[in-house]
């Protein structure tokens, strides 16, 4: 990847990749790893520990996770995240901002008219 092309990359992941979290959480709990490995294998989100563990914290922090500590068939307790009423609710409004930003961007991008 071009140095220009990887900057551009990393400043839409920057933007979006605490929603993307979110979305994960949307239907079931995971362990933090479990996360990792989901968002690297898309295409283009390419994240690694050291990213998400500090998002998860802030996350937590800001009540929009939630947390519990569950024994591993294999290995160290594991600490799950959920989504909480409020991540809900954080969630459903990006949703609805990223789609109309989306659209917008698409006809810019796409030559149509505002």
């Amino acid at each position: 990847m071009v140095a220009g092309q990887d900057r551009l990359l990393t400043q839409m992941r920057r933007g979006t990749l605490e929603y993307c979290v979110l979305a994960l959480l949307r239907e079931e709990e995971r362990y933090g790893f479990d996360l990792v490995k989901a968002l690297g294998a898309a295409d283009g989100m390419v994240t690694s520990e050291g990213t998400i563990y500090p998002l998860l914290s802030r996350l937590r922090r800001d009540g929009l996770v939630t947390t519990t500590w569950e024994e591993s068939p294999s290995g160290p307790p594991r600490r799950y995240y959920r989504l909480t009423p409020k991540g809900h609710k954080s969630l459903g409004e990006f949703v609805q901002e990223w789609q109309r930003f989306r659209d917008a961007v698409d006809r810019f991008v796409e030559g149509g008219k505002t």
